[in-house]
């Protein structure tokens, strides 16, 4: 089955073309996208059960839109909590509550010398974490090869008709050269996003989902990338993501701008955008534009943004991309503002080796942070003396 992808939502269809696949094992099919079961039975009607009641405490749209500032309150003058973190608080039941801001920030961060060669010895007090212009004390760190969840999305429209075997054999290169353990989706894409494979780490299923395109219509590249970190956000089991994107052409076809596109990406927390773009046989007009679109989304979320001269060129960026995600650090700290305080936060991260002169370190560029929901760590009952 097909699954049709739209930013901020899914709707089952079969795409043009598309031929039919056996599903995804139990473990590895989402949820949403597992076959129906049949009506449900209803249940017997007990007049002694009490009516279930809307939950009429909540102050927002229950139906989420891709636009983040569309998912705010309704209310502007909805109370802020202002209680410090790690504020111990009564409740009027006479039960304590601590509040605490745990939430951590990971960064996936490459790090390459002047030569462009990735750098594979560093500690974790080399790294230097500034928020908002504030250092920022990291209190974890990682340097191994650790499973990811990718999305493969490839450029369906009419104009990648004759690239699409070697763009293909290119997408296998780089599943064959990534961590086993990852698991990968296939969205392809021109007026409309078709997930035409859901998260699998068989490889021949990933090939057969490469394989559904029926190279038509326009592109709709910046919908397909909000869907994909939906899905991403939704179903994928591993926390560190990337998206890779192969496309020849500027988008033309999408409902949301290239600016509300990284927001989505960047308030879902997610994935590290790798780009590849098609454009040696682009009008000058349009390669400027898909270039530097495509440019613009890798660097903000801390990917990289390849422009091949030549088709026989993309097997080797394959190559590339795959070593660059299965090479990186984890970075983790605790922000020192509180959760409570939301909105943009910019991240900035610099690497200080004198043993390997000067570095350059990726990473994204920043971060939406929401109010995190108090948790209750502790509780502790009134009673009278």
């Amino acid at each position: 089955m097909t699954v049709l992808l739209c930013a901020g939502f899914h709707a089952f269809a079969q795409q043009p073309g598309a031929q039919s696949q056996p599903p995804a094992p139990p473990q590895t099919q989402p949820a949403s996208h597992a076959q129906a079961q049949g009506p449900a039975l209803p249940q017997a009607f007990d007049p002694t059960r009490p009516e279930a009641q809307p939950d009429l405490s909540l102050d927002h749209d229950p139906i989420l839109s891709p636009d983040p500032e569309d998912n705010m309150a309704i209310n502007p003058n909805a109370p802020v909590p202002t209680e410090r973190a790690g504020a111990l608080k009564k409740g009027q039941n006479g039960v304590y509550t601590l509040h605490e801001d745990v939430d951590e920030v990971l960064l996936n961060c490459a790090v390459i010398d002047e030569n462009g060669k990735p750098v594979m010895d560093l500690k974790q007090s080399d790294f230097r974490v500034w928020e908002d212009g504030i250092p920022q004390t990291t209190n974890s760190f990682q340097h191994q090869d650790l499973p990811v969840s990718i999305g493969l999305l490839v450029d369906n429209s009419g104009s990648m008709r004759d690239k699409r075997t070697a763009v293909n054999a290119a997408a296998m290169t780089l599943l064959h050269d990534s961590n086993p353990k990852d698991a990968a989706f296939v969205v392809n894409f021109s007026d409309r996003a078709f997930l035409d494979q859901g998260f699998t780490s068989d490889v021949s299923l990933l090939n057969r989902g490469l394989s559904h395109f029926d190279s038509r219509g326009t592109t709709a590249m910046y919908d397909a990338v909000a869907a994909s970190a939906d899905e991403l956000a939704k179903h994928a089991k591993q926390p560190k993501q990337a998206l890779l994107i192969i496309t020849d052409g500027a988008d033309n076809a999408s409902h949301l701008s290239l600016e509300k596109a990284i927001r989505r990406v960047q308030n879902l927390g997610g994935p590290v955008v790798y780009s590849i773009g098609l454009l040696f046989d682009t009008e000058e007009a349009e390669s400027q534009r898909a270039h530097s679109a495509l440019e613009t989304l890798s660097e903000e979320t801390g990917g990289v943004a390849y422009f091949p001269r030549a088709l026989d060129e993309v097997d080797k960026i394959a190559q590339d991309v795959a070593r660059d995600i299965r090479n990186q650090y984890v970075v983790g700290y605790h922000s020192s503002k509180s959760s409570s305080i939301e909105g943009y936060r910019t991240v900035h991260v610099e690497v200080s080796a004198p043993r390997h002169g000067r570095l350059i370190v990726r990473t994204r560029k920043g971060y939406y942070a929401r109010r995190a929901p108090a948790q209750p760590t502790q509780t502790a009952q009134e009673t009278r003396p």
